[in-house]
C-alpha cells in the first residue's frame, strides 16, 4: 500500500503544480496521514498550505466551524460533518482544494449503524465544488487509515482531472 500512496501523492502533486493549485486537509481518523503522505514528495511546499487534525468534536467546531447541530444530529462520522470539515479547512487555509477525512478506524468504536471502517472523505474546491464519498473499509486500523488516504488522494486527482 505504501508504494500506491507514494504514487498517488506524486500524481496529485504534479497535477497541483500543473494547475497552479493549492491543497489543505482536515483530518480526524487519519491523524495527519493525508498531509504526511502529500509532504513526503519533494517540492510539496509549492502546493500544500497546511492542515488540521481535529480529532474531538470540540476541535472540529472550534478550528473548522463544524456546527454543533450537525454533530448532534448526524454525528462526527457523517457525510454532513465531512462536508463541513472540508469547507472549514478551505476557508482557514484559503486554498483551491481541501480534503477532509472522518471515520471509525477501529478496532473498537463501531456500532450496527456505523461499523468499524466507516469513513467519509470530503473535497471542497473551486467554483463551489463539494463532494463527499462514503466508504466502509475491512482492514485493521492502519489498513483503514491507508485506504482512507488513498481514497482522498484519488478524489483530489479526479477533481484535478489527472
Amino acid at each position: 500500500m505504501a508504494a500506491d500512496l507514494e504514487e498517488l501523492a506524486r500524481r496529485a502533486g504534479a497535477a497541483l503544480r500543473e494547475n497552479g493549485g493549492t491543497v489543505c486537509a482536515a483530518e480526524s481518523c487519519t491523524g495527519g496521514l493525508v498531509l504526511s503522505t502529500l509532504t513526503d514528495c519533494a517540492g510539496s511546499s509549492a502546493y500544500v498550505e497546511g492542515g488540521l487534525v481535529t480529532y474531538s468534536n470540540e476541535a472540529k467546531m472550534k478550528m473548522l466551524g463544524v456546527r454543533e447541530a450537525t454533530l448532534i444530529a448526524q454525528g462526527a462520522v457523517s457525510e454532513a460533518t465531512a462536508a463541513e470539515m472540508a469547507r472549514g479547512a478551505r476557508a482557514v487555509f484559503d486554498t483551491d482544494f481541501a480534503l477532509s477525512v472522518t471515520g471509525i478506524a477501529g478496532p473498537g468504536g463501531g456500532t450496527a449503524e456505523k461499523p468499524v471502517g466507516l469513513t467519509y472523505i470530503g473535497l471542497a474546491g473551486r467554483d463551489g465544488l463539494l463532494r463527499v464519498e462514503r466508504h466502509v473499509w475491512a482492514g485493521d486500523r492502519m489498513g483503514n487509515k491507508a485506504a482512507s488516504v488513498a481514497a482522498a488522494l484519488r478524489l483530489l486527482l479526479e477533481a484535478l482531472k489527472a
